[in-house]
C-alpha cells in the first residue's frame, strides 16, 4: 500500500493519476504509481515537472525483477498497476518458467526488487 504521506498527483486535464511526491527530509521525491523513484530528489516543482514530462511511459517500458531464487534477474512488463498491487508478465526467453508468468507484487516496489530495464 502506497504510504499515506504521498502526495498523488494527477495529470492537469484529465486527472489521471501519474504518480506521487514523496516528500522527505532530502527533498521532494517524484514516484510511480507503484512507487518506484524518478529523477532526482529536490524541490516540488522539479519532482512535478519530472512526473508530466515522464506521464505513464513507464507503464511501457520493460523492467528487472528480482526472483528470491534465481541469480540473474529476469525481465518483464507490466499489465497492471495500482495504488495497490502491481502485476507484470514474464517477457524473458531465458526464464526457466513459462513466458507470459505473472508475478503480483506488493505496491510499493522496492527498487531491490524492480527496476527499470534502461535508465530511465
Amino acid at each position: 500500500m502506497i504510504p499515506a504521506h504521498w502526495l498523488a498527483y494527477s495529470r492537469e486535464d484529465d486527472g489521471e493519476l501519474l504518480g506521487y511526491l514523496d516528500d522527505g527530509d532530502g527533498g521532494v521525491q517524484a514516484r510511480t504509481v507503484f512507487g518506484h523513484a524518478l529523477g532526482a530528489t529536490g524541490e516540488r516543482a522539479d519532482a512535478e515537472r519530472v512526473l508530466d514530462s515522464v506521464g505513464l511511459s513507464y507503464l511501457a517500458e520493460r523492467w528487472l525483477l528480482t526472483l528470491p531464487d534465481r541469480d540473474d534477474p529476469i525481465t518483464v512488463q507490466i499489465v497492471e498497476a495500482s495504488p495497490e498491487r502491481l502485476v507484470v508478465t514474464s517477457v524473458d526467453y531465458g526464464f526457466e518458467g513459462d513466458y507470459g508468468t505473472p508475478f503480483t507484487l506488493e505496491v510499493p516496489v522496492s527498487a531491490s526488487r524492480l527496476r527499470p530495464e534502461r535508465s530511465m
